[in-house]
């Protein structure tokens, strides 16, 4: 165990990840506007969600004792701003005790300032399609910035900007459900535009920060491999998918957050770009309750292709619906152990967040799809740690001994 134990450095980081829409309850923006017109599994809206707002304090006491040393949230633009240049000092407040408590608790935390949610009034501006929304989300940041940024060292300026782009403005799945790839190309570039002013604006206020982006790769392969067109359609993927939006920021990232849950063996077929670029049933992993097959070993791929980057890697989410809690504590196992090899491979990683920490609102998915290290039951908000935390648990003493 004790050979083991060397390969992580002695302050990696270990934690769980939430974003503020799918756990705090009671927000107002373009999502839950969008709610109302039924598009979510079951008709459901987040409502209440888990209840997080009021019971933070709960769910970071959970955390400490799981022995978490990071924790990963996200702050609700609309609450801090829920009109132009207007500000909510309450909100802010809120924000400020939520990370006073996790410092009180020896837990890091890192903030994401974007987790795929705006503002109605942003989103009637047309959202990241208007270049305005850039400057907007400026004055939002250095907002933030000024009034929280005492309490912060780590930062993740957006979460997810390809999948956002093509979700939203490419497949027509998430709102505004838009279809047209121009579009989603002048958002992408909107976000790029954006991080970089976060960045420039975090680190005039704090030059030590550490600023990055959660970003989601893929692992994509070929499924028949000797397939030229297959092979093709790979090479497109990882470049647009995981490739694109790297070249552009690395610059301004101090490390790169790593969103991991798909591996994608892809078949060509002349069905529409959206059946064209759906991966191939490989029929042989396990699989999540969403269906997503359990590839641990894409992980270590991704390390590999970040290594060119030469930035430090936070793996800011990785998990699986698993309500029954069946796969999740081999998964942990097995994903940390991607890690532990990379680490050998001088692969430089600086921690691991899995997702998530409590159930939440999943998206178009809805409630359905269990996520967390701690299970909710949504009729009462009771929380209940699952068996496989407590594996999580076991691991981290194991790998900071």
């Amino acid at each position: 165990m004790e050979t083991q134990n060397k390969s992580f450095p002695k302050h990696f980081f270990w934690g769980a990840a939430t974003s503020a829409h799918q756990v705090e309850g009671n927000n107002h923006n373009d999502w839950t506007e969008w709610e109302k017109l039924g598009r979510v599994a079951h008709g459901e809206h987040s409502g209440l969600a888990s209840g997080h707002y009021d019971r933070y304090r709960e769910d970071f006491a959970i955390a400490k004792e799981l022995g978490h040393t990071m924790h990963r949230l996200s702050i609700e633009w609309s609450r801090i701003e829920p009109r132009p240049g207007i500000f909510d000092q309450q909100a802010i407040a809120h924000y400020r005790d939520v990370l006073l408590e996790l410092r009180r608790l020896g837990i890091e935390p890192m903030v994401t300032l974007w987790h795929f949610t705006n503002p109605i009034w942003v989103q009637q501006l047309g959202g990241w399609t208007n270049k305005q929304t850039i400057d907007l989300y400026g004055r939002y940041v250095s907002t933030i910035v000024r009034e929280l940024g005492d309490l912060v060292t780590y930062w993740i300026t957006v979460n997810e900007p390809t999948v956002y782009s093509s979700s939203s403005y490419l497949f027509s799945y998430w709102p505004p459900e838009r279809k047209n790839p121009i579009t989603a190309w002048s958002v992408i570039r909107n976000f790029v535009a954006a991080h970089r002013l976060g960045y420039q604006i975090i680190h005039r206020h704090n030059p030590n920060a550490k600023v990055g982006v959660a970003n989601n790769l893929n692992h994509f392969i070929p499924a028949r491999r000797n397939n030229y067109l297959d092979r093709t359609l790979a090479t497109f993927s990882r470049y647009w998918h995981n490739q694109w939006w790297l070249d552009q920021t690395y610059l301004t990232q101090d490390f790169i957050g790593l969103n991991y849950y798909f591996y994608h063996p892809l078949r060509f077929k002349i069905s529409g770009l959206q059946n064209l670029l759906r991966p191939e049933p490989q029929d042989r992993a396990p699989m999540s309750d969403l269906g997503w097959e359990i590839h641990p070993h894409g992980l270590g791929e991704l390390f590999d292709f970040l290594k060119k980057y030469d930035r430090p890697i936070i793996v800011t989410e990785n998990g699986l619906a698993d309500a029954a809690d069946q796969f999740r504590a081999a998964f942990i196992r097995d994903h940390v152990a991607e890690i532990e090899k990379a680490l050998q491979r001088g692969v430089r990683i600086q921690g691991y967040l899995h997702w998530s920490l409590i159930d939440n609102f999943e998206w178009r998915e809805g409630f359905a799809p269990r996520f967390g290290l701690i299970a909710i039951d949504y009729a009462t908000l009771q929380r209940t740690i699952r068996p496989s935390a407590y594996t999580y648990r076991d691991i981290i003493r194991q790998r900071s001994a």
